[in-house]
């Protein structure tokens, strides 16, 4: 199984989405540090959003097959700028989640994921489950392939 390294802000849902892939009843817990489990890493959030500790996160992506950069469909704004995914030298891939939000667009999320360099997007629900396997399934190298858009990048507008 591949092992996948999650980053995202506070609140993206990595630390929900990992207790979900590892079957784990879900929970509200804080990522204060780094955690490795066997085939997934789980960072917090903070390291992406502070220049100085998103060092840390090039690092921690070595010891990852996979890249998964996690946007929620509720945020108002990326974190991620364009093509940023051709400074890893890892396959990257884009997690949507709180799809399920009322408040959420992730269409937006989607396009934003594109436009940062993510060919692969999956959608989740971590609590209800939707979307996990399709990940697992992914990381096993079982996933059932369906067409990518042309240099990962559908031509839609990328703005908000």
């Amino acid at each position: 199984m591949k092992k996948i390294i999650l980053i995202g802000r506070s609140g993206a849902g990595k630390t929900t989405l990992t207790q979900a892939l590892k079957g784990e009843e879900i929970r509200y817990h804080k990522t204060q540090y780094v955690n490795h489990f066997e085939s997934i890493i789980d960072t917090p959030g903070e390291y992406a959003q502070t220049h100085e500790l998103g060092y840390a996160l090039a690092l921690y992506s070595y010891e990852a097959d996979v890249v998964g950069l996690l946007l929620s469909a509720e945020e108002p704004f990326s974190l991620y700028p364009p093509n940023i995914t051709c400074m890893v030298n890892r396959e990257v891939v884009g997690i949507i989640t709180h799809v399920d939000s009322p408040k959420g667009d992730p269409e937006r999320a989607e396009r934003w994921l594109r436009l940062s360099g993510c060919r692969r997007i999956f959608r989740v629900n971590s609590t209800a489950g939707e979307g996990v396997s399709d990940i697992l399934d992914y990381l096993r190298g079982e996933e059932k392939e369906g067409p990518e858009p042309e240099n990962g990048f559908d031509g839609k507008d990328a703005g908000g």
